[in-house]
């Protein structure tokens, strides 16, 4: 199996969300690994004995995944449900944040790669153009009557790529005059796919 056919993995039934990013389960992640290559292994690093490197109190984890004769490495910082690296993680918080980066590593092979895209928004603004998603760092807030509009829009937004019409999903976004918060709110709500078809649409 190569590359792309990792990457034509479709891995969307067996994630799910929390808050506004899509995961998928280390156990699923591996279960789909070792089908497409039953040799597939990771190994833990370790720096002093311990599993992480300590970075000004917070902690670091580093994965290597090798399948089909390739190791590639990843790393992760040990962070809480807000992904905030968190100060002197317990044992019970480090090994969540392994297993985690052993999911990104098989992602960094192609195993649910697209379902990371977009994870660094909380981070970057698009630097030009009207993307229908602003995304500035902070947490999005939004109240209860927006939320049911948002879960409404975003439900047409799926319905709209289902069918193959991504460019009327950019428009009716484009449309919306959301504000940054509802913006990356509504991102959040979108699976990766929809994303995708609809960030083809703005280049």
């Amino acid at each position: 199996m190569s590359v792309e056919n990792l990457l034509s993995i479709d891995v969307s039934a067996r994630t799910e969300k929390k808050a506004n990013l899509t995961y998928l389960s280390w156990a699923w992640a591996w279960d789909f690994a070792l089908r497409a290559d039953p040799k597939a292994i990771y190994e833990i690093k370790l720096f002093d004995g311990k599993p992480f490197v300590d970075i000004n109190g917070t902690a670091m984890v580093m994965v290597a995944v090798t399948m089909f004769d390739k190791t590639l490495t990843c790393q992760l910082p040990v962070m809480d449900h807000r992904n905030k690296a968190i100060i002197k993680p317990d044992a019970f918080q480090v090994n969540t944040a392994i297993m985690r980066c052993m999911t990104k590593g098989l992602a960094l092979h192609g195993l649910g790669l697209n379902i990371y895209v977009g994870e660094d928004l909380q981070e970057y603004t698009k630097p030009k153009g009207d993307a229908p998603i602003i995304t500035p760092k902070g947490n999005p807030t939004v109240n209860e009557e927006d939320e049911e509009f948002l879960r409404e829009m975003a439900a047409s937004c799926e319905e709209l790529v289902s069918v193959g019409k991504a460019k009327e999903a950019s428009q009716m976004l484009d449309e919306a005059m959301l504000d940054s918060d509802q913006k990356i709110w509504l991102w959040g709500l979108l699976t990766a796919p929809t994303r995708a078809a609809i960030k083809k649409q703005k280049g």
